[in-house]
């Protein structure tokens, strides 16, 4: 997650100063999320086959192969060929973080103590720690960038993860399951329970409410009003814009950690959690819209609106980790011990679908209709979620 946060923040801020549109921008990280549609629709399976440990190990692997080959681009290449090579890579990257991500959640599930809310806690714990240490990443890979540069950026993120690798390799202690039963079909990649198929629905729109704004639009802006044009003042924007994306993921995390006592969850019902989520996903829909009509009231970029927007997107990120923690939890309360890889896989497919519709649109907003668009858009993905929430209730 260190070096999946790294990468997309070196990619971003290393582009941009190349002079691509923000549409461009957008498209570097779409085959990312596709990889990501697929590797999770995919994963379930292939935990069941092979073993969570296999997954574990090949998402490791080949965010290494990756990071190596993405150290192989020449600059004097054209911006096509640029586009394609970096999109192509940063499919194998989305492939290796969610080979990872889904055994480390599946795990849970199985490996998590049986006391009242154990479930829950252990979810929130690894959730929150995992954000924590990729908001690092951020900083690390804007920070990587103004000292050492692209290449040799990559150079030592692939380097720190080929050991990481080796010493789970060495150490990882027995207890992830291997191989399940009905492993050998393809069979039932949606699951029967409704709850899970709707659950991922709202999962999906509320990860698109925060890509639209968190992938291209913000980190734009932000960069266009702290730097001053010059090489320096676009190595001390490199600081400040990955730094607040950094400061952002990792109080993101910390509140998912925390999200049990923000609820008052202990010794409450599967029921009772479920309608606190949707009070939650509820709590989200205005903020983006509040932030679009100051933006549009703004016109050009100022002073006030920028704090405006660094408290706003702070609260935003605050209500969004808070239901982030409870879908996590409520995925795995849902899924069936006997088929919960399968039904993770569909759930995060349903995620990365979310966070690939939220690209797209994140690109695609900010350069028709800039700030005030892109902020508004997020509000409308954050009312799809929070309506499609709702019919959890009537499961």
């Amino acid at each position: 997650m260190l070096s999946d946060g790294a990468l997309r923040m070196l990619v971003l801020l290393h582009f941009n100063s190349l002079g691509f549109t923000p549409i461009q921008l957008a498209w570097l990280f779409l085959l990312y999320e596709i990889a990501g549609i697929v590797t999770n629709l995919a994963a379930g399976w292939l935990a069941a086959r092979f073993g969570l440990a296999a997954t574990l190990y090949a998402g490791l692997a080949l965010q290494i192969a990756a990071l190596a080959a993405l150290a192989q681009m020449d600059p004097g290449w054209g911006i096509t060929a640029s586009v394609i090579f970096v999109m192509a890579v940063q499919g194998v990257s989305g492939v290796a973080k969610d080979l990872a991500k889904m055994s480390s959640k599946s795990a849970v599930k199985l490996l998590a103590p049986s006391e009242d809310g154990g479930l829950f806690r252990w979810v929130a714990a690894l959730t929150g720690s995992k954000n924590a240490v990729k908001g690092f990443g951020f900083f690390l890979g804007a920070a990587l960038l103004a000292l050492a540069g692209f290449q040799a950026a990559i150079w030592g993120m692939a380097a720190v993860l080929a050991v990481i690798l080796l010493a789970v390799v060495l150490f990882l202690p027995a207890g992830l399951p291997g191989r399940m039963k009905d492993a050998d079909t393809w069979a039932g990649w949606r699951s029967t329970d409704p709850r899970v198929n709707r659950l991922s629905l709202a999962r999906m729109f509320l990860f698109g409410a925060r890509d639209v704004w968190f992938v291209v639009g913000i980190p734009i802006y932000f960069q266009a009003v702290l730097s001053d044009g010059t090489s320096e003042g676009r190595r001390e924007a490199f600081f400040l814009v990955g730094g607040f994306m950094a400061a952002w993921i990792i109080l993101y995390g910390a509140v998912q950690a925390f999200a049990p006592r923000i609820l008052g969850s202990k010794g409450q019902s599967e029921a009772e959690i479920t309608r606190k989520a949707i009070l939650w996903c509820g709590l989200l829909v205005p903020i983006p819209f509040l932030l679009a009509t100051a933006s549009l009231a703004a016109g050009d970029p100022a002073d006030w609106l920028t704090a405006t927007l660094i408290g706003g997107l702070l609260l935003f990120g605050f209500v969004f980790a808070v239901n982030s923690s409870v879908h996590s939890y409520l995925i795995l309360a849902f899924g069936a011990a006997d088929r919960i890889t399968r039904d993770v896989g569909f759930y995060y497919m349903a995620n990365a679908a979310g966070r690939l519709i939220g690209t797209l649109l994140s690109g695609l907003s900010y350069q028709i209709g800039g700030l005030p668009l892109c902020l508004a858009t997020a509000g409308a993905m954050a009312l799809a979620s929070w309506l499609a929430a709702r019919r959890l209730i009537s499961v």
